[in-house]
Formats: C-alpha cells, sequence, structure tokens
C-alpha cells in the first residue's frame, strides 16, 4: 500500500510502526458554529481511509480531537452570554449529529481539548526544562529556532520566514526571544476561562492541544497524522517542535493532508455569501450525496463544490442504488437455490473488479478510481442477473457491491419508504412536544425524519414535509 507523505514529498510504502495495527491522529474542528463542508472534506476522507485499513485487517486506534476552547468560542460565547463550555458542548453535540448524517464513524477517541489541561502544563513544563521553551510575563514561547528541524514538513526556511513577513509573528512579538517564537501558553483576559499553570492563570496555545492528546492516547510515535492542507504550516509544523522536542523521537512517520474545497470555483467565504454548512446541504440533499461526491475527486486534488456536481453525484449514487435494489428484488422472487456451472464462472470473473478497486485504493486512497471499479461491478451484475438467476448468485453480487461501498462508508442498501400516514403521525408528535417546550423529543423527530429521508418545513401554514 503506498501513501504520499506530506513529509518526504512523495509517494511511500506503508509499513506500520506496529504489525497490524495503525495509530492514525486528524485534527478535529473547532466547536463554536455548524460545521461546513470543508470542515466535512478531512472527516469524510480520513474515516474511508480508515475503513480501508479495518478492510484490510488492521486494527486501528483512530483518535480525533474537538478544540472547545478557542478565541472563536469565547467571542461566541460573549455574544450570547453563555459559558464557552456551552457553545462547544452545543456545537460537539450538533458536529456529531452530521458526522452520523455522512457516515462518519465515532473516532476510538474524540479527547476536549478542556479535558487535558493538566498534560499540556506538564509538556511545557518539560520544554521549559529541556530549553526549548521560555516564559515571559506569564507566557510561554517555543524556541522556534533551538529545534534543527523546523520548517521540515512545511519546507519553510526559517530565515525566509524571517525576511519574508509576519506567518507565525503573533501578539506580544516584543516579549520573544525571536519574532518566529510560538505561544504555548497565555495569560487570561477578563471573561475568559482560565486555568491555573506555574506561569499564570491563563490558557494553551492551539498548538500544544494536538501534541498533548496524540501522546495521551496514541503514544510517543504514530503511524499517521492528517488533516487539511491548510494545517501543514503552521499548526502540524508546531506539533513537530514541540512533539519531537518533547520526546526525543520521530513523531509520526506519515503525514496526510487533503487539499482544499472552493464553491463554485471560488474560496468559501461568509463574505462572498458563499459558506455552506453541512446541516443546508442535508435540507437538499441526502448527505450521502455529499459523501459520494467528496470521494468522487481524490483526496490530494482541490476539489469544486457546485449543483450541477452534486446533481451528478446523486445521480452516480443512484447507479449503485439501484442496482442494489434490483438484486434485492430478483433475490425475492428467485426460485432456484444453488449456482449453475456457468455462475460459479462469474463469480470468478468478479474478482477482477475487486482487484482493481484495491489496486486503487492501494495507490494513496484514489477513491475515485475506487468507485469507478463499482460501477464496472454495477454494470456486470445488470447485465448477467435476471429472474431465472440463482439465489446464491443473487447474493454473491449483493454482498460484494454492498461490501466495496461500505469500506467508502457509502449506504447502499434504501430502507423502506415511510408511508405517509406515518410520516403525519410523527409531524403531530412533534408539533404536540413543541406545545410542551419538550423541545429535545421535537428535534429527535427532526432527525428521525431526516435520517428516512423526509425533510421538514415550518412555514405560516403549519408544517410541511418532503422527500429529500
Amino acid at each position: 500500500m503506498k501513501v504520499y507523505n506530506t513529509l518526504t514529498r512523495k509517494k511511500e510504502e506503508f509499513i506500520p510502526l506496529e504489525e497490524g495495527k495503525v495509530k492514525m491522529y486528524v485534527c478535529g474542528p473547532t466547536v463554536y458554529n455548524l460545521i461546513h463542508i470543508g470542515n466535512a472534506r478531512p472527516m469524510i476522507v480520513f474515516d474511508t481511509v480508515r475503513r480501508y485499513f479495518e478492510y484490510k485487517g488492521y486494527e486501528v486506534n483512530f483518535v480525533s480531537n474537538f478544540t472547545d476552547v478557542d478565541d472563536k468560542i469565547i467571542k461566541k460565547a460573549i455574544e450570547e452570554g453563555v459559558s464557552a463550555n456551552e457553545i462547544s458542548q452545543r456545537y460537539i453535540a450538533e458536529c456529531k449529529k452530521d458526522m452520523e448524517g455522512m457516515n462518519v464513524k465515532p473516532a476510538t477517541k474524540h479527547p476536549l481539548a478542556t479535558e487535558e489541561i493538566c498534560g499540556m502544563i506538564e509538556m511545557i513544563s518539560d520544554l521549559i526544562e529541556k530549553g526549548y521553551a521560555y516564559e515571559k510575563n506569564g507566557t510561554v514561547y517555543f524556541r522556534t529556532r533551538k529545534f534543527k528541524d523546523y520548517g521540515k514538513l512545511s519546507h519553510k526556511n526559517l530565515d525566509d520566514l524571517q525576511s519574508g513577513g509576519r506567518s507565525l509573528l503573533v501578539t506580544g512579538e516584543d516579549e520573544k526571544e525571536d519574532p518566529l517564537d510560538f505561544v504555548l501558553w497565555k495569560p487570561k483576559k477578563e471573561g475568559e476561562p482560565a486555568w491555573e499553570s506555574p506561569w499564570c492563570d491563563g490558557r494553551p496555545g492551539w498548538h500544544i492541544e494536538c501534541s498533548v492528546m496524540s501522546k495521551k492516547y496514541l503514544g510517543e510515535q504514530i503511524d499517521i497524522h492528517a488533516g487539511g492542507e491548510d494545517l501543514v504550516f503552521p499548526h502540524h509544523e508546531n506539533e513537530i517542535a514541540q512533539s519531537e522536542a518533547t520526546n526525543g523521537k520521530e513523531f509520526a512517520k506519515y503525514w496526510l493532508h487533503n487539499a482544499f474545497l472552493n464553491i463554485d470555483n471560488h474560496k468559501m467565504s461568509k463574505s462572498l455569501g458563499n459558506f455552506r454548512t453541512v446541516r443546508e446541504i442535508g435540507e437538499k440533499y441526502d448527505l450521502q450525496v455529499l459523501r459520494f461526491f467528496m470521494l468522487s475527486a481524490h483526496y490530494r486534488s482541490p476539489l469544486n463544490f457546485s449543483a450541477s456536481l452534486m446533481e451528478a453525484s446523486a445521480n452516480g449514487l443512484e447507479r449503485i442504488l439501484t442496482a442494489v435494489a434490483n438484486l434485492k428484488h430478483l433475490l425475492g422472487v428467485a426460485s432456484v437455490e444453488d449456482m449453475t456451472v456457468e455462475e460459479r464462472e462469474k463469480v470468478k470473473e468478479t474478482e477482477a473488479f475487486v482487484k482493481s478497486y484495491e489496486a486503487a485504493m492501494e495507490d494513496d486512497f484514489n477513491t475515485a478510481d475506487a468507485i469507478a471499479s463499482i460501477f464496472e461491478l454495477v454494470k456486470f451484475s445488470n447485465t448477467t442477473t435476471s429472474a431465472q438467476s440463482s439465489k446464491e448468485y443473487l447474493q454473491k453480487l449483493y454482498d460484494l457491491i454492498v461490501k466495496l461501498s461500505d469500506v467508502l462508508g457509502l449506504i447502499v442498501e434504501k430502507e423502506e419508504e415511510m408511508l405517509a400516514e406515518d410520516i403525519e403521525v410523527l409531524i403531530e408528535e412533534r408539533q404536540a412536544a413543541r406545545k410542551e417546550r419538550n423541545f429535545k423529543r421535537a428535534d429527535e423527530i427532526r432527525d428521525e425524519l431526516l435520517k428516512k429521508g423526509i425533510i421538514l418545513e415550518d412555514t405560516r401554514e403549519g408544517v410541511k414535509w418532503k422527500k429529500a
């Protein structure tokens, strides 16, 4: 299996630190709002990477954090007049709903930054003791130049950074020994959450969080560290510096980064009015379509989101769903149990589709080509089955399409459609729950219907529903 390593800028054979096991850390979102489709790409991509390792028999320890203390969270909390913890807990819950909608498996562990402060203080103290960090007026900085390999991931030169601008500069630069030094701990401001430390009551810098959580839940060395390409510098670069300065050994063997997602060929931003949350997309499409769309391009290729491409993805996914539904129908009417000699030969032919599928996935997780192999299998199924086919043959094809789709996180077994009267009963129950101010139950009903492809719209005329 070959993976593209950002560290070496080339594809390398994947060799795990421990045979049969993969230790993988993926940087998660900062939880101050609903996640957007840019957040969704690494979630879907690296969930698929995890699924493929599991398909190949690896035991995967998959850790992905939630950053639940940050300037944006604090700003939102002040705006709403609530605690930062209330904001982060609310949006962690919302994020998990969206992840479930995209069929992203829960991580082995989802650590929260605020629950790992003790470990951060310990690592910072260790860095000070080793001479890699220093304190000035309550702020602790990392001595960037002392770490001789700084820049090895982003391939940036420290002198170029110094002369080329302020990409690493942060507030308080006058206190620093060097303008390129970055913050490990900072004093609290009025109204901010804070923790006691040997230096001041304050909170950690962003970069130290992932170094500590990765070490605690995966150990000093990991196989794969992954995230969006925007994290290469400075976040992942700083993680390497902190972790390797503390532990004295290579932090991660392979660094995987997905490319950016654009909207109608423009960078997504609120100012352009093209900001799209996963929740908004889920109101127009089944989130399985979003997942299919994300996997229809190689993860290292920039991806452009547009209505026409989403429609194409909906149609592509429907081809697989229809084939699976057809096989299910034929299984229900098949009268012959065992395969014929000819059908056994046909089953052997399907091995070529599995081989091409695996070859695609083992070439740096080329999901686009893997989907193409599933399409070939679908075409083969459509042209070699009929009402005369045996149950055994139909079941083999059915299981194979479902299995290969599942590795990509695509749910291709259609649920039975809800009857209109059942939908109306649930809507009435939701309305009653809202009158009783039981908003938890009302939300549960809405989510239950959404999972079954039913979207509710609250209008002046009452609640209307439509199929996704």
